[in-house]
């Protein structure tokens, strides 16, 4: 099977205009490449807005603090939507399964959440981010246990893991738990470090994972914004479940392709399967509360 990763940025605060963008990525592996799954990177519909400080300070947020939260409010989708909707349609003319990071509004409340689409069933699986890293709690609610299946789809068992909850052991035992086989990691980590920890998680979980990274510039910015707007250098990666890295780290805005082969996660599993044989359930026990 064919699998690709998309490294891009958001237009941001102009979700259309980054939607444009998804499709012709979308179009692009299908198409040209007979992709059967494609992940994008965390925030894309919504936009991660690195290094903006909302003016906020501690016990103080400023007028001109709360405009820009009202813009970046009108930037995100709701989740099923008239956006979601799209994606479905993509997906099911082109028998492509989508895996997306999107800044979804519910309510009051802004979450950081992936999502997955299927080209037979549409949206299948949403994923709210529980730990919202640093001063993205400013700017995110947290997710509950209530959104952390992995799901089965036509071309093997997917997992959806935003960015630092990889660095959640419990988490990680969560998914593996399950079985999962294709671990999509959608990110705005472009840190060497991050990269040995994607390599670590395919060898420890004996799965394929799918790192999509953002690689946002200036021109990604508004005008007004250049000036303070950060910039994601990307380094997108797609690593075997023996820890070896079949493609990337990418470099710039496009795609990147890797064929798989599932048979390589029995394979692995031979002398490691931390939730199988190299487990101590006499030992050891592990339980997740849905709700809080």
């Amino acid at each position: 099977m064919k699998a690709a990763i998309a490294q891009l940025g958001s237009i941001l605060f102009d979700t259309p205009a980054t939607l444009t963008k998804v499709e012709h990525f979308c179009r692009a592996a299908a198409v040209a490449e007979a992709a059967r799954l494609i992940v994008f990177p965390e925030a894309l519909l919504g936009g991660y807005p690195k290094s903006l400080l909302f003016g906020a300070s501690v016990g103080n947020r400023t007028p001109e603090g709360r405009d820009l939260f009202v813009r970046y409010t009108k930037a995100a989708i709701t989740c099923p939507g008239p956006e979601t909707e799209m994606l479905a349609a993509w997906a099911k003319e082109l028998n492509l399964h989508i895996v997306i990071g999107i800044i979804e509004r519910s309510g009051g409340t802004l979450y950081c959440s992936s999502i997955l689409i299927s080209p037979d069933r549409g949206l299948i699986a949403k994923h709210r981010k529980l730990m919202p890293t640093g001063s993205e709690r400013l700017l995110w609610g947290q997710g509950d246990g209530s959104t952390m299946q992995v799901t089965e789809t036509e071309i093997g068992r997917i997992g959806m893991a935003i960015c630092w909850e990889n660095y959640m052991p419990l988490y990680r035992q969560h998914l593996y738990e399950q079985s999962v086989e294709l671990w999509c990691a959608p990110t705005v980590d472009a840190r060497e470090i991050w990269q040995t920890s994607i390599r670590h998680i395919a060898y420890e979980g004996r799965c394929f994972v799918l790192s999509a990274c953002q690689h946002l510039t200036k021109e990604d910015w508004p005008e007004d914004l250049r000036d303070t707007g950060g910039t994601i250098e990307g380094r997108s990666l797609i690593v075997s479940p023996m820890g070896e890295i079949l493609a990337g780290p990418s470099t710039g805005e496009g795609l990147t392709f890797a064929d798989l082969d599932l048979d390589d996660i029995p394979r692995g599993k031979f002398d490691l399967d931390v939730a199988g044989h190299y487990n101590r359930p006499d030992i050891f026990t592990f339980h997740r509360r849905e709700t809080i």
